[in-house]
């Protein structure tokens, strides 16, 4: 298991809208994100930048999902590009974060 940091730009003045979009998280969503090897996934808001940190466990085994490709994560995707960042198939623009420090 390793664990997995990136950080995203919320578009200002959306904070309340993405977190209203994750507390209604789509039950396929959760699940293909569950079956892709996905858990203990946070995220939290700089709310002075809008920057959204974050982080995740995924469990290392085998790729029988193409994540980037499976139509419910571009659907995702979709309802999410008007109030962030995004990639010009609406992937999230992220910026993956080095572990520098760990303490257990």
């Amino acid at each position: 298991m390793k664990t997995i940091a990136f950080k995203m730009k919320l578009y200002p003045g959306f904070k309340e809208e993405y977190r209203r979009r994750h507390a209604e998280i789509w039950p396929d969503l959760k699940q293909l994100l569950k079956e892709y090897g996905i858990s203990e996934y946070s995220i939290f808001l700089d709310e002075e930048t809008d920057t959204l940190f974050a982080v995740h466990k995924l469990e290392e085994k085998d790729a029988r999902i193409d994540l980037r490709n499976h139509p419910v994560m571009k659907q995702w995707w979709d309802y999410m590009a008007d109030i962030m960042d995004v990639n010009l198939d609406n992937s999230p623009a992220v910026t993956p974060l080095e572990q520098i420090f760990y303490m257990e």
